[in-house]
């Protein structure tokens, strides 16, 4: 981790919600969901507001370095229709080792539809793959 890497950074991320993105198709696996409104799809909001966190870190990691999302605490009150305008907000409240706090928000065009907390962890990339490896062969 480069020592960039400290409380106070800011990130904000923007989407647009596609039909895609909606709760009938978050998979055709999850067949509960299929008849659902098709309105944005929590599962959708938490991946946008990680890819954003993501974003806000990303050049202040060290070589060979990324995050694993490790925990998260994110209310959604307000449902989206497609074709409606994301923001996501993140700021990076904590760094305690390699675990990181960030303070999250999200909004449509019309105001906020989630907030909360989300935590990554900084891993080493090889190392990481290597022990799901060793997992993945028993």
């Amino acid at each position: 981790m480069k020592d960039t890497l400290k409380p106070g950074l800011k990130h904000a991320g923007t989407l647009k919600v596609l039909p895609s993105m909606t709760v009938p198709n978050v998979s055709a696996e999850l067949t509960a969901f299929a008849d659902m409104p098709p309105v944005f799809a929590t599962a959708m909001m938490v991946g946008f507001i990680e890819a954003t966190c993501i974003e806000c870190i990303a050049n202040h990691l060290g070589d060979g370095e990324h995050t694993v999302g490790t925990h998260i605490n994110i209310s959604h009150t307000a449902a989206t229709p497609a074709g409606m305008g994301l923001r996501a907000e993140v700021s990076l409240t904590g760094v305690e080792r390699r675990m990181l706090t960030f303070k999250v928000e999200a909004f449509d065009d019309v105001g906020l539809i989630g907030k909360g907390s989300h935590h990554r962890a900084v891993i080493d990339l090889d190392r990481f793959m290597a022990k799901v490896e060793e997992k993945a062969r028993g």
